[in-house]
C-alpha cells in the first residue's frame, strides 16, 4: 500500500442542516451559467497552447475554474496564491470558497518578464438562510469531547495535506449516488443574530442504509476511518490531485483502503448513518486548499 507524508493543515466541518428540496437546488444551478474566458480553453494536453490565459468553469461562490497557460508562462497566481501547472500541458485549477469576495485577480508571469492579469468577477450566491428565535448553544464543546475530537481533526488535516499526484481534478465529475437531495451546500441557521456553521457539503438520501456509492472522479484514498469518528462516523476521503479532495461521511461501510488508487465510477463505500446523523444519507463535501466548494457545481443536476 502506497503511503504519503502528511503535514498539519486546517480541517472541515460536518453536516449542519437537512431537509432542503431538490427543486431549490435545480433553480439555484440554473441561475449560475457556466462561464469561460474570451477564448475557449483547450480540452486536452495535446491541444495547442492558447495565446493568452484561458479558462472555463463556474465563476461563483463555491465554484471553480480550470484553464491552460500560454507557452512561456513561469507561474500563475489567484489573489497571490500559486496555482500549480501540470507538466502535461500547462493546465491549472482554482476555486472560490463559499464566502469568497466578488472579485479576484488572476496573474500569469512569463519567463521573459511579461505579466498578464485578468480581473475576475465572482458572482454571489443566494444561500438558504434560516433565522430562528432561539439562542445558540453556549459554552462550546466539553473537554471530554475535545479529548476525543482533537486526534480525529489531526487525522483529517494530515489527510488533506497529502499530495498523491492524482489526476481526477482534470475530469468532469459524476454523482457518487443518485437519490433525494436532503441538504444543500451553504445552508445556514442564524440564532438570534448569531450565525451557526453552514452546511459544508451536499446530502443525498436513498431512503435505506447500505446503498453503494462510487468515486466521482479518479483519485487516491487518503483516509479510510478504521473506527467511526465522533461526528463524521465512518469517514472516507479521496484526493483528486492539485489540492482538490472529496470527503464522504456517515458511511455504513468503506470498501477501499488508504493508498488505493480508485477510478471514476468505482464503488468505494456504502451509505449509512454512522456518526452524528439523523438517518441514512451520504454527505459529500469537496475542498480545494482552504476553500469549501459546492459539489453541485462539479456535476450539474441529477438526470
Amino acid at each position: 500500500m502506497t503511503r504519503f507524508t502528511p503535514r498539519a493543515v486546517r480541517i472541515s466541518g460536518t453536516c449542519a442542516l437537512l431537509g432542503v428540496a431538490l427543486a431549490g437546488l435545480v433553480a439555484a444551478l440554473g441561475a449560475m451559467p457556466a462561464v469561460s474566458s474570451a477564448e475557449a480553453a483547450p480540452t486536452g494536453s495535446s491541444a495547442p497552447r492558447p495565446a493568452t490565459l484561458t479558462f472555463s468553469g463556474r465563476l461563483t461562490q463555491g465554484g471553480w475554474i480550470r484553464g491552460f497557460a500560454p507557452r512561456g508562462v513561469r507561474s500563475i497566481t489567484l489573489d497571490g496564491q500559486d496555482l500549480p501547472l501540470s507538466a502535461q500541458g500547462g493546465e491549472w485549477f482554482a476555486a472560490f470558497d463559499r464566502d469568497a469576495g466578488t472579485s479576484a485577480t488572476l496573474t500569469a508571469r512569463y519567463a521573459d518578464g511579461r505579466v498578464e492579469t485578468k480581473q475576475l468577477t465572482v458572482s454571489p450566491r443566494d444561500w438558504n438562510i434560516e433565522h430562528v428565535n432561539i439562542a445558540r448553544r453556549s459554552g462550546g464543546p466539553s473537554a471530554a469531547f475535545m479529548k476525543i475530537r482533537r486526534p480525529e481533526l489531526e487525522m483529517i488535516g494530515a489527510a488533506r495535506a497529502m499530495r498523491t499526484g492524482a489526476q481526477g481534478w482534470r475530469q468532469d465529475f459524476i454523482w457518487p449516488v443518485k437519490g433525494r437531495i436532503s441538504g444543500r451546500f451553504g445552508s445556514q441557521r442564524i440564532y438570534r443574530g448569531e450565525p451557526g456553521s453552514y452546511h459544508s457539503g451536499i446530502d443525498i438520501s436513498t431512503g435505506t442504509s447500505g446503498t453503494p456509492f462510487v468515486a466521482p472522479a479518479d483519485g487516491v484514498v487518503i483516509l479510510a476511518a478504521q473506527t467511526p469518528f465522533s461526528l463524521e462516523g465512518n469517514l472516507l476521503m479521496i484526493d483528486h490531485g492539485n489540492g482538490l479532495n472529496s470527503a464522504f461521511l456517515h458511511c455504513s461501510a468503506i470498501t477501499v483502503k488508504e493508498g488505493d488508487h480508485v477510478a471514476q465510477g468505482q464503488v468505494i463505500g456504502r451509505i449509512g448513518s454512522s456518526g452524528r446523523a439523523t438517518g441514512p444519507h451520504l454527505h459529500w463535501s469537496i475542498k480545494w486548499a482552504d476553500a469549501r466548494l459546492d459539489p453541485l457545481l462539479f456535476t450539474g443536476p441529477m438526470d
